[in-house]
């Protein structure tokens, strides 16, 4: 497996992203944008970068703020993430950049592409298929669901699954229900998972390292959403 830095470029701010592909398998294959927590780009996202590339896809994890920053303390992750987000043009325009980097390498099928997110990730997934970009298929992982421009939601391309933790108290009830409003609005192939017994960040095995109660790493959910993302991308790109 081929693994390694791949610097990109949104406007002034440099990115440092990390791209993983399977070199062994010859022609181009489904890219996969991989969109980290607040924390910035970190273990677990390079972790499912890898995972995506032994499962046949070419996947970049993204660097949300430059120059391959992560951090440590909720704080920070929530003052870095903040400033993303308080633009959406800003916001989707760092998605969009990401997503170039990935089609831009030899070994990406343009034609079949895809973005995932955890936590932020999960949201700025959704707002990248939200600006229209050319995705077939998207998974929000305990992402936020609120949109800063939720009519958008009609712009979607791509068959979209939602991954949510029954006991997320980031993500309330209201949260989700407004989701689900906007999507039956639209003509988009949308699915929502509720995962009993899970809260926030259930994909992230260090999840309890943050001392916050409302953060919990959930083996059943994170097996189960990960099987439901792959069986997504096989219905979406089929198998090679």
């Amino acid at each position: 497996m081929i693994t390694k830095t791949l610097e990109y470029r949104d406007g002034r701010v440099t990115l440092k992203g990390f791209l993983a592909y399977d070199e062994k398998r010859s022609g181009p294959r489904p890219g996969v944008v991989v969109f980290p927590e607040a924390l910035g780009l970190g273990q677990h996202a390079m972790e499912r970068a890898r995972r995506l590339a032994a499962a046949g896809y070419v996947a970049l994890a993204a660097d949300p703020y430059g120059d391959g920053i992560f951090v440590d303390t909720l704080p920070k992750a929530v003052e870095l993430m903040t400033a993303v987000r308080s633009d959406v043009a800003v916001w989707r325009a760092r998605a969009k950049a990401a997503l170039d980097a990935l089609t831009a390498q030899p070994q990406t099928d343009r034609g079949r592409l895809a973005a995932i997110g955890y936590c932020f990730g999960g949201s700025t997934a959704l707002e990248l298929a939200r600006s229209g970009a050319p995705l077939g298929a998207v998974t929000s992982f305990h992402g936020g669901l609120e949109s800063p421009r939720p009519d958008d939601a009609r712009n979607i391309r791509a068959k979209v699954l939602v991954c949510h933790g029954a006991l997320d108290p980031l993500v309330t009830p209201a949260h989700v229900a407004a989701f689900q409003d906007q999507m039956r609005q639209t003509k988009v192939d949308w699915e929502l998972q509720i995962y009993g017994g899970a809260t926030h960040s259930f994909t992230n095995p260090e999840a309890g390292s943050f001392g916050n109660p409302a953060f919990a790493y959930s083996k059943a959910a994170d097996t189960r959403s990960w099987k439901a993302m792959l069986d997504l991308f096989a219905e979406v790109f089929g198998s090679d």
